[in-house]
């Protein structure tokens, strides 16, 4: 009788993970077959580098779209990451046990704030403070750097990276708040018994400990951030062009799918938007799996 709870418990398991297997190859059939018109038109590679999207001409391309994309999810991990990890080490090693459960709690809310809130927030509360204070202040410090320069405008892709980063802070945080508690309580006091200060034991204990566990939350919150939609769609301006400097109005792949997926009026149209998430669904797969593979080396290298 043990035996057989034992094969129907694995048997659960088994088709519970072919499920989700199964869901994700459905998933990319759906995205590739309905993609196929504007893939024999312009071709695949083709369509992510070219610079058009023409829907009254039936032209176009996906580079618009790609580049703002990638773009904004670099600047949310750039400001995210690091206020994650400040996050994660205050929580873990420097907050009074009483108030640890309070702002984990805090941090936590942040997840469950629906997108289009954090959408609202940035055009209506970010945007004139960006545009009016801060923009003009790092282009006035560090204008001289090519990205950097240009005018404000507030809405663009330095209001979308501020949003995303904002977003995916509580995925960051909570993975590596978790990570840095697993690290011996045994090996940090052998570090505060040989002089160690505690940012010592921080950075030469801790981190060094965890970083599989960091690269983790990192990649986590990059795949949150390439598909993030509604909030992006509010503040990065939805402009079909490359964006000259980091205020500039962009586009990203989900934010053209939300504004233009139900007044696509042409096949041609609704296939080559098709094919744009399929290229979404690539960049994430390649991006998660990239992110698994270093996590795989950093482990086998620390054993």
């Amino acid at each position: 009788m043990k035996r057989l709870g034992d094969r129907i418990f694995r048997g659960i398991a088994l088709v519970s993970t072919l499920t989700v297997v199964l869901i994700v190859l459905l998933m990319a059939i759906l995205l590739f077959l309905e993609s196929r018109p504007a893939m024999e038109r312009f071709g695949f590679i083709q369509f992510i580098f070219r610079d058009v999207w023409n829907p009254v001409k039936d032209e176009f391309g996906g580079l618009y779209a790609v580049v703002g994309t990638l773009l904004s999810s670099l600047i949310a991990i750039v400001i995210a990451t690091p206020i994650s990890m400040g996050i994660a080490i205050f929580i873990t090693e420097l907050s009074p046990n009483a108030l640890k459960g309070f702002f984990s709690s805090i941090v936590e809310l942040l997840a469950a704030i629906p997108s289009i809130i954090y959408g609202m927030w940035g055009l209506f509360i970010l945007a004139p403070i960006l545009k009016s204070h801060v923009e003009p202040w790092i282009i006035q410090h560090f204008g001289f750097i090519p990205f950097f320069g240009g005018k404000p405008y507030g809405i663009g892709l330095f209001n979308a990276g501020i949003v995303l980063a904002i977003m995916i802070i509580p995925y960051i945080s909570s993975i590596v708040r978790e990570i840095f508690s697993l690290v011996p309580d045994i090996m940090k006091e052998a570090a505060y018994s040989l002089g160690a200060t505690r940012w010592e034991v921080i950075r030469n204990v801790v981190i060094p400990h965890t970083r599989s566990g960091i690269m983790a939350g990192i990649v986590l919150g990059l795949g949150r951030a390439l598909g993030e939609t509604m909030a992006v769609t509010f503040v990065i301006g939805n402009a079909y062009r490359i964006p000259s400097s980091i205020y500039e109005p962009s586009i990203t792949i989900s934010s053209s799918l939300a504004n233009e997926f139900t007044e696509a009026t042409s096949a041609l149209h609704l296939s080559s938007l098709f094919l744009l998430a399929f290229i979404l669904f690539i960049i994430t797969f390649i991006v998660m799996s990239a992110g698994r593979f270093v996590i795989l080396r950093m482990q086998r290298n620390a054993s």
